[in-house]
């Protein structure tokens, strides 16, 4: 998962990129870029990091022009080289740089395709230099010096026919504008919006309107599934519908665990599908577990927070802060290997223990994949002093692996993979366990849109919206993502023993 952001501007857009990378820094922590277009000169910045670690002041003053894109990056398959680090350019035509947010499942194909019969050659793993080449291929079979808007449009159509699975992306074309587009199903989100100065209007695009909010655009629309928007460097702006059949089908996990709770996706809030989220699942507690008896509502920060709420509001319950939070350590779920992981989750979360002592606990999360996080939380509450400790998962079961660029583990290291609740809840140390239903946590995010036709659930249902992921490809992802997080874990044993000579 990654986050992008692009603007045109009638002065400096450093300070915006900065500033819009900075509020989309939940979406990854592992490296951050920029980069801008005075006239026709590219000037980049990209490293491993945060954002406020990766630009310096220095970094700032060289990033000049009115154009630019940005991208914040978690590592995909336990890569954190900062060779993957976006975005990427190519020189040819025109000079394209691209930022992305998703997943090619088809980039081995594209990656042969773009050598014999494009001639083109890939300088890194990254499916995100693949898309941009295709990008760039297209538009040099126009054969033109200087390009039109229409041509864009095509070049973004053919992509759509070559290019298979989620991708939002935002292209820098230098001398000319940007273009922002999104994959036929809408997988990945992408937004847009306008500020007006007195020099006339800016625009910026982004992965999330909370971006826009904060530097005072005002939010226009989603970018639509297969559509393409550009943006010039006057402040012209053109859309065009580029692909045959589009589907709404956003990203579930969107909902439930990455956006932030005060942004829009595909005219949906967060805010508001979470809180319906809790709503649904505390109708399931009461027809599930009558018989129980629950002191207090507990929720592991942040994301479970809006849902757990609402849940103790159903419940009659109280709802406490049982856990203090380390904002300075980054988000588990995103954090290369296994052994890393472990280690801070006792950094992360701290236990009130005057909220769990004596009491029976209901703890809510907004999901459950690797079930490390949940045993060491369950465990942490148990020394607090709780009685008895129940689990309830604002989501349903995550039994498959996505493939549309969240990196989840190998299908074997998800907890909830052939095991039912019972089995899952004994694993995990919990008293009982409850999980979402998917048609619940479907209805409650889809009353929000007229717009969505459906969801990319693959993690929960095993469907993938693309049609294209057959169990050989899954097979190899696993294998893939296996062997980075073996290679990520002896990474870390090398730099244990030089600091921790035996």
């Amino acid at each position: 998962m990654c986050g992008i952001v692009g603007s045109v501007a009638h002065g400096p857009v450093n300070q915006d990129l900065y500033d819009a990378l900075t509020v989309l820094q939940h979406r990854g922590q592992d490296a951050a870029g920029i980069m801008t277009c005075n006239r026709d000169r590219l000037h980049l910045r990209k490293d491993n990091g945060l954002v406020r670690d990766v630009f310096h002041a220095r970094h700032m003053l060289q990033l000049k022009g009115t154009m630019g894109i940005g991208h914040v990056r978690y590592p995909t398959a336990g890569c954190s080289s900062s060779a993957e680090s976006q975005p990427f350019f190519v020189n040819s035509p025109f000079g394209i740089a691209l930022a992305h947010n998703g997943n090619l499942t088809n980039s081995d194909k594209l990656r042969d395709e773009l050598f014999l019969q494009d001639m083109r050659h890939i300088n890194t793993e990254s499916d995100s230099e693949v898309l941009l080449n295709i990008l760039a291929h297209e538009l040099q079979q126009t054969g033109r010096i200087r390009i039109e808007h229409e041509d864009l449009f095509n070049a973004v159509s053919r992509l759509h026919e070559r290019c298979h699975g989620a991708y939002a992306a935002v292209a820098m074309i230098a001398g000319y504008g940007l273009v922002g587009f999104r994959d036929p199903n809408g997988i990945r989100p992408l937004v847009y919006g306008r500020r007006p100065t007195p020099a006339g209007d800016e625009y910026m695009l982004a992965s999330e309107s909370v971006a826009l909010d904060v530097l005072g655009f005002e939010l226009i629309d989603d970018v639509a599934p297969g559509e393409a928007i550009i943006i010039d460097m006057q402040g012209g702006i053109a859309k065009k519908q580029c692909a045959p059949n589009p589907q709404h089908s956003p990203c579930m996990f969107e909902f439930v665990y990455f956006a932030r709770p005060d942004s829009i996706i595909d005219d949906i809030s967060v805010y508001k599908a979470r809180l319906r989220m809790g709503d649904a699942l505390a109708a399931k507690i009461k027809r599930k577990w009558a018989d129980e008896d629950i002191d207090v509502v507990i929720p592991i920060p942040d994301t479970s927070r809006t849902a757990a709420v609402q849940l103790a509001h159903h419940l009659d319950v109280k709802y406490r802060e049982g856990f203090i939070k380390n904002r300075y350590i980054g988000r588990t779920f995103i954090m290369p290997g296994q052994k890393l992981r472990r280690k801070s989750v006792r950094q992360k979360l701290n236990a009130i223990d005057l909220e769990f002592r004596d009491k029976n606990v209901l703890l809510v999360d907004d999901s459950i994949v690797r079930g490390t996080t949940s045993r060491q939380i369950i465990q942490m509450a148990r020394e607090a002093g709780a009685r008895r400790v129940c689990f309830a998962s604002a989501a349903p079961p995550v039994r498959y692996p996505n493939v549309y660029g969240i990196d989840m583990p190998c299908v074997e290291e998800l907890v909830g993979h052939n095991r039912d609740e019972a089995q899952i809840a004994e694993e995990i140390g919990a008293d009982r366990l409850i999980y979402q239903d998917l048609d619940d946590i479907s209805e409650a995010v889809r009353r929000g849109s007229r717009r969505v036709s459906r969801f990319d659930n693959s993690c929960f249902s095993g469907e993938y919206v693309t049609g294209d992921v057959t169990p050989e490809y899954l097979e190899e992802v696993s294998r893939r993502r296996a062997d980075a997080a073996r290679d990520q874990n002896e990474d870390e044993q090398d730099i244990n023993g030089m600091y921790n000579p035996s």
